[in-house]
């Protein structure tokens, strides 16, 4: 048996254009069928589209980190401890232009008494000897890669002087590496904290 597609249909009375608006629409549309609402299901469209968007920004923050081959992982953590290095005996030894070279611009430190000091007045506390560092023994550093990001965190035994008294104690601090599109790391933010001994605790509370 020989099927013959029908001829399409000749729709020019307005009854015919009528018959073919779409009833289930809200909005009335030319169709040859009837469409489906969306109705019921768009919650989980929309659930489905928030977790992909999700899961695209967390595997473009990852692949960076997780693509690099593990060599590649040891030269950069080799070159964050010669610029910790560098940066300890930058301090001992109040050398501006080496500390200059590894600060970014943008540079932003917090003190331990909680005061913002930029590169400009990191490098002139450290040239006119407001700050100085008689020793500065570091321990217990841990650096952690974030594809162009080096977080380093360290323990420091620091004695010393700065315009906010003495410096003498223990501390904890945090140091921001970022690698410009040059290949340089430069730091661009640091944070100290003071241990206290369990007695200093004490005695704060007193007061």
């Amino acid at each position: 048996m020989v099927m013959v597609n029908p001829r399409p249909l000749d729709c020019r009375s307005e009854a015919c254009v009528i018959s073919r608006i779409d009833p289930l629409n809200k909005y009335p549309l030319l169709s040859l069928s009837p469409m489906r609402t969306l109705k019921g299901t768009s919650a989980a469209v929309l659930r489905c589209t928030v977790f992909l968007g999700v899961t695209v920004a967390v595997f473009a923050i990852v692949m960076p980190v997780a693509a690099m081959p593990r060599a590649e992982k040891h030269e950069v953590r080799h070159q964050i401890e010669k610029l910790e290095n560098a940066w300890n005996t930058a301090v001992l030894h109040a050398n501006i232009a080496a500390m200059d070279g590894l600060l970014a611009d943008d540079y932003m430190a917090i003190t331990p008494s909680g005061i913002l000091q930029s590169k400009e007045q990191a490098l002139a506390s450290l040239r006119s000897g407001t700050t100085h560092f008689n020793s500065l023994d570091v321990s217990d550093r841990k650096i952690r890669l974030y594809g162009t990001t080096a977080l380093v965190t360290s323990r420091a035994e620091v004695k010393g002087t700065s315009a906010e008294g003495s410096l003498s104690g223990s501390y904890r601090y945090t140091r921001v590496y970022v690698r410009d599109a040059r290949g340089v790391w430069r730091i661009v933010s640091f944070e100290a904290s003071k241990i206290r001994e369990p007695n200093e605790r004490h005695e704060s509370k007193a007061e």
